[in-house]
């Protein structure tokens, strides 16, 4: 079946459910046996992929959900979590211990990169940031000691576009695994495991939820990999509650129409965005002058509503002019929900490897699911604000 077909029927069974559409909300934490064989025999299949066991391993519930996005995917299984972050946790630790040497894109999510120079320093591994454009000069940064290839692609707040398969061809003729934050675009527009990525972490609480009120990480492995992650989900013992899951799923049916009419949106207001005076560059691959617009036509099947603006130089005083007075475009901090999002952003203060020193503040953008033309007046009226406080 087709994607959209997918997004649809995948990790539904109405027929072991009473014929309900929905898979319905387990609240489980205790299940019981009734004998002692039956007991004893749980044990040998506890790791099942639809078998209870105990809460915290999953329940019929997790089960529907954790399928549907394996089959969307095009992964062999997927394992939900409490938080993407929580995700991206599981999938560093499931193969990572003491002494062993991490590559990380210097262009990655915020706390991702906390993780690395946080906690897993903690732990004696060592992280290397690595240009987000090396492509496959990125075996020259390969140890015999390395482990892992963590890629994002395009890059948090800066975005730009990675060639995923030259760094996974690369990696593993050296004997990595290489990771992905597949969050910005969903398996909807671009397609992991094609590229040759080993495992997939989505923050599955924006796209996937779609409706900024639940959290919610998943993770979907090729075979090969699944065992070690699964272990290491386990130990780390943070499954989601029922009802985020629930909410996963709802969101997941309407997953394609949601973020078909985000792209469209985002690029209308990046097009309008890069012809303004005030502004400098636009950062979003899906606009033909942007550095990474040849591989995003290579490789993806569309963009987000996510992504980044510059501004020519201004004050502090007159962003926030700008800002402050904003009716639609709201700040806060996550994105991939209904709603429009506007924050500004410092990508210099986390670069290590390589160097970002734009002329003027940086703006990150979610186009939600409003008229575009609203959209666009508001950026309009904040744009003369900022033009008003700047001459002051």
């Amino acid at each position: 079946m087709k994607q959209d077909t997918l997004i649809v029927t995948a990790g539904r069974d109405p027929e072991a459910n009473h014929g309900v559409v929905n898979p319905p909300v387990y609240h489980a934490s205790t299940i019981l046996f009734p004998t002692v064989a039956a007991l004893e025999a749980s044990q040998s299949h506890r790791l099942d992929r639809d078998t209870t066991y105990y809460g915290r391993f999953g329940t019929p519930t997790t089960f529907a959900f954790q399928n549907a996005v394996a089959e969307l995917d095009g992964g062999h299984r997927a394992i939900a979590f409490a938080s993407g972050k929580c995700a991206t946790l599981v999938a560093l630790m499931a193969f990572l211990k003491s002494g062993d040497h991490l590559l990380m894109v210097d262009s990655a999510y915020a706390p991702t990169r906390a993780l690395c120079d946080g906690l897993l320093s903690r732990f004696g591994i060592i992280t290397t940031y690595y240009d987000p454009l090396i492509g496959t000069e990125i075996g020259e940064l390969i140890r015999p000691e390395t482990r892992i290839i963590f890629t994002e692609s395009p890059g948090s707040q800066t975005f730009e576009i990675q060639d995923i398969s030259a760094i996974t061809d690369t990696g593993h003729a050296q004997g990595c695994t290489v990771l992905m934050d597949n969050t910005w675009a969903t398996s909807l527009f671009f397609r992991p495991f094609d590229h040759g990525v080993d495992v997939v972490i989505q923050a599955a609480t924006k796209y996937i939820v779609g409706h900024s009120d639940a959290m919610l990480g998943v993770i979907t492995t090729t075979e090969s990999a699944f065992e070690s992650v699964q272990r290491a989900a386990l130990d780390f013992g943070a499954p989601p509650g029922p009802d985020d899951i629930y909410l996963g799923q709802r969101g997941l049916r309407t997953l394609r129409v949601r973020l078909d009419r985000h792209m469209e949106t985002g690029l209308t207001i990046a097009k309008w965005l890069k012809a303004q005076n005030q502004v400098a560059r636009v950062l979003h691959p899906g606009i033909p002058d942007d550095p990474g617009h040849s591989l995003w036509l290579r490789d993806f099947q569309g963009a987000s509503g996510l992504f980044g603006v510059v501004l020519k130089k201004a004050t502090k005083a007159a962003l926030a002019a700008m800002l402050d007075g904003m009716k639609l475009f709201k700040m806060g901090y996550s994105w991939g929900g209904y709603e429009s999002l506007i924050i500004p952003t410092y990508p210099g203060k986390q670069r290590t490897a390589t160097t970002w020193d734009p002329p003027g503040p940086a703006l990150r953008i979610h186009a939600g699911l409003e008229d575009p033309d609203d959209l666009i007046s508001d950026l309009k009226h904040g744009l003369a604000r900022l033009d008003l406080a700047s001459r002051r």
